[in-house]
């Protein structure tokens, strides 16, 4: 019987805007579209945030992972200030779904809870 791996270290961009609000311990769910290099994200894991073109890095433990089928479900499921407590609902769906357009979208949505390490 083989031993347990190591917790997997995966390495995402984030807007500045976001990585700030992860940075201080704000921002307590990312959200992702489910793409397929994400499928084995679970908890336990660990995120090293980058902010693109910068050596800035944050480094966060997920404590959960949740499937949702879109974006407004994931809004509705989680509580909104934890994605982004500087923003309304309506402010996070549109500007999710400027990053994210409806064919990504399709693919699901992960709420991912996130702790600062």
């Amino acid at each position: 019987m083989s031993a347990k791996p190591d917790n997997r270290i995966h390495h995402l961009n984030l807007y500045r805007r976001y990585f700030e609000l992860v940075a201080a311990g704000q921002k307590t769910v990312e959200v992702r579209v489910k793409y397929p290099h994400l499928a084995q994200l679970a908890a336990g894991d660990r995120i090293q945030f980058h902010v693109k073109d910068t050596d800035e890095a944050c480094d966060v433990e997920v404590l959960r992972v949740t499937e949702y089928a879109g974006f407004e479900a994931l809004l509705d499921g989680e509580r909104p200030e934890r994605v982004n407590p500087a923003s309304s609902r309506e402010q996070q769906l549109a500007n999710i779904r400027a990053i994210y357009g409806a064919e990504k979208e399709a693919l699901g949505a992960l709420a991912i809870e996130i702790k600062l390490v």
